[in-house]
């Protein structure tokens, strides 16, 4: 891993404000505890534009995480590095697909789609529409067809917080993908509850 991507490792939890009257706010938090990104989601905007930050000030924004579209159900976000102008890839929400299970597809730079997240079961995912909080979510992420990680939902009526574990070495997801996409989930996924 090189020493740019070193900050946003490969294990961390992320959990979303218990309360927050406009917009929301989320904090991801590295496997030792420490706070290592920041999101204050402003609310009603058409055109959804997240900025993940390394922390609560706000000074040091780390990612860019920007709609193409307006109100879409299947909208396609950019990941965008910052610090370098890179485009990393884009996720884009399965719209209908995702009503009766969440789904969203990875794509790469060139737009070409390199992995997928899916909820765990299509059972699960049935349940889980009808009894909200009582059945945790849980996320299989995959990458050239074979998993790269997991994103599951602690139970927790109140407070949505993922446990989030992405796979490390050669063809491993760009770890600044699965921040964007865990903080897509926390923020997209989170509004259904």
């Amino acid at each position: 891993m090189t020493t740019a991507l070193q900050p946003y490792g490969d294990r961390f939890v992320a959990r979303r404000a218990f309360f927050k009257i406009f917009g929301a706010a989320f904090r991801i938090y590295g496997p030792e505890g420490n706070l290592k990104f920041y999101v204050r989601q402003r609310a009603f905007r058409l055109r959804e534009q997240i900025t993940v930050y390394a922390n609560e000030t706000r000074k040091q924004a780390l990612l860019g995480i920007q709609a193409r579209q307006m109100l879409d159900v299947s909208a396609t976000f950019d990941v965008i590095d910052l610090a370098t102008g890179e485009t990393v890839g884009a996720l884009k929400r399965r719209g209908l697909r995702s009503i009766l299970r969440d789904q969203w597809s990875i794509l790469g730079p060139d737009d070409a789609e390199i992995g997928s997240v899916r909820e765990d079961s299509k059972v699960l995912a049935f349940v889980r529409r009808f009894l909200f909080h009582l059945v945790p979510q849980a996320f299989v992420v995959t990458l050239h067809g074979r998993q790269a990680g997991t994103i599951r939902q602690r139970f927790n009526p109140f407070v949505l917080t993922y446990d989030v574990e992405l796979s490390q070495g050669p063809g491993a997801i760009d770890p600044r993908l699965g921040v964007a996409l865990t903080v897509l989930l926390l923020a997209i996924e989170g509004r259904q509850d």
